[in-house]
C-alpha cells in the first residue's frame, strides 16, 4: 500500500488532476477556436484573397512558392488563442497587470 499512498501524494502535491483537466479543456477550446477561424473569420477574409481560396493562396517568386494563405489562417488562430489565454490569465490574477518577465 505504500506505493499507492506515495502515488496519491504525488498526484496531489504536483496538482496532476487539475493539470489534466486544464489540458482536456484546452484541447476542446482549440477545436472550437479552430472552427471559429475556419468557418467564420476566414470566409470574411476570403473575398480579399486573390482567387478567393485562402487555404491555397500562394506567392510565387521565381522557383520559390510561398503558401501564405494557410499561414494567415494559422496566424489568426494563434492570435485568438493568445488573446483568450491573456483574458483568462487577467481574470485569474484578479485584474492585476500581467507583466513581462
Amino acid at each position: 500500500m505504500g506505493l499507492l499512498t506515495e502515488f496519491k501524494e504525488f498526484l496531489y502535491e504536483y496538482k496532476v488532476i487539475p493539470l489534466a483537466i486544464a489540458f482536456i479543456m484546452g484541447l476542446a477550446s482549440t477545436a472550437l477556436i479552430k472552427s471559429f477561424v475556419d468557418n467564420i473569420v476566414m470566409p470574411i477574409i476570403t473575398p480579399f484573397v486573390p482567387g478567393g481560396a485562402w487555404r491555397t493562396a500562394t506567392l510565387e517568386i521565381g522557383p520559390i512558392v510561398i503558401s501564405w494563405g494557410a499561414f494567415l489562417g494559422e496566424l489568426i488562430y494563434f492570435i485568438i488563442i493568445a488573446f483568450v489565454v491573456f483574458i483568462i490569465a487577467k481574470k485569474v490574477l484578479k485584474e492585476e497587470k500581467v507583466s513581462k518577465k
